[in-house]
């Protein structure tokens, strides 16, 4: 049985899963090694979400790992310096993997492991990123990064793609077709789909406490306020549609927390909730009928699966990465510019005069997202090393 090393900087809902599948599924002999030290179970302060955060779901159990020392001054997981562990390479070498799994490469720990292992252990590289924020015209400053990022991908044996625009970001830097392999995001599809009629009613019984009318279309919104999640866009579409019988649900904490509520304080039709935890977000989901993901920026935007496994139509802004593999135009949902409402508006209002269009449209969700779950990616990773 082959042995795969997989570094990761810390424990994270997304991708423990997968570690727990692999070890189940006993196709491979797997470890984590997490770099960012144990002092992450201690941190409790988000500062995205300005408050103290402790997951509520089991995110080490069933799979082997060890934390690293991590001698950066101010250990984080996101920055260059923020995960340094000068020590790793005894703790791989004592494992003896025949591959290795990386999880990003900027971090300066990450980078030495792809510069150090290079044609000695074969090397698997995930990550998620795209061109979507890249401006279009020639720049220095671009060129320079395309040359530095070629040099980084040449240490790579295979890179996992999660979807088109991660595959078109590869390309760009210079990772062949040969090297590509398709391991798309997903969610742990069956918890956020179980007890669906339990957790309808109870989403009912909240909405009505929250003063929303039964016959109301919920546009839903979950996630950080902060200025790159861009909720001033749905704002500015509830503003639009304040006479019709659409409410809209804005579920989260953050820096721009307090400006938002002000904004929307002359309308009645747009609701707060803070932070739910990852237990609880299968009932908040149900909540909406529509989520609705403008951010200027987002590699995928693994929301939107988690609301279609909860039965949700979908809308996101052509920045989401994710939008090319999960939305079916017209069908379970919208992609839209995030400098123009008019598609949303009408979309929404459509939605509203049509209740089969809805129904049908959540029930597409639910049928897209199975095939974008965990298993995918563990067979897609067994394949990898054993064929290594």
């Amino acid at each position: 049985m082959k042995r795969l090393a997989v570094i990761d900087s810390h424990p994270i809902q997304y991708n423990a899963p997968i570690f727990q599948l692999l070890a189940k599924r006993s196709n491979l002999q797997l470890k984590v090694f997490y770099t960012w030290g144990e002092d992450v179970l201690k941190r409790k302060f988000d500062p995205g979400f300005g408050k103290e955060i402790t997951w509520d779901i089991p995110l080490l159990e069933g799979y082997e790992y060890e934390f690293m020392k991590n001698v950066a001054p101010e250990p984080n997981a996101s920055s260059f310096g923020g995960i340094d562990n000068p020590d790793i390479f005894r703790h791989i070498d004592a494992w003896k993997p025949d591959a290795l799994l990386v999880f990003g490469w900027s971090f300066k720990t990450n980078l030495r492991i792809l510069r150090h292992y290079k044609g000695k252990v074969p090397i698997i590289f995930r990550g998620d990123s795209t061109l979507l924020r890249e401006k279009a015209g020639f720049t220095l400053k671009k060129m320079a990064r395309r040359l530095f990022l070629r040099w980084v991908y040449r240490h790579v044996d295979t890179a996992l793609f999660v979807g088109m625009h991660n595959k078109a970001y590869y390309r760009a830097h210079g990772v062949s077709e040969h090297k590509l392999v398709y391991a798309p995001h997903a969610i742990d599809n069956a918890r956020f789909s179980a007890h669906d009629e339990s957790l309808q009613r109870e989403a009912s019984l909240w909405k009505a406490q929250l003063g929303i009318p039964g016959d109301h279309l919920v546009v839903l919104f979950a996630g950080k306020l902060e200025p790159i999640k861009n909720v001033d866009y749905l704002l500015t579409v509830a503003r639009q549609l304040k006479k019709e019988k659409i409410s809209f649900i804005i579920v989260g904490n953050g820096p721009e927390e307090q400006r938002l509520k002000k904004e929307a304080e002359p309308f009645n039709h747009v609701h707060f909730l803070d932070f739910q935890n990852q237990a609880k977000m299968p009932l908040v989901y149900r909540l909406g009928d529509v989520l609705m993901l403008c951010s200027h920026s987002e590699t995928w935007g693994l929301a939107l699966n988690e609301a279609m496994a909860c039965g949700l139509m979908i809308t996101a802004s052509e920045t989401c990465g994710a939008g090319p593999e999960l939305i079916e135009e017209g069908v379970n949902g919208i992609s839209f510019a995030k400098e123009d409402t008019t598609k949303v508006v009408s979309f929404l209002t459509t939605m509203l005069q049509e209740p089969e269009g809805l129904k049908q449209g959540k029930q597409r969700s639910k049928e897209l997202i199975q095939k974008f779950n965990f298993g995918t990616i563990a067979e897609a990773i067994e394949q990898v090393v054993n064929k290594g």
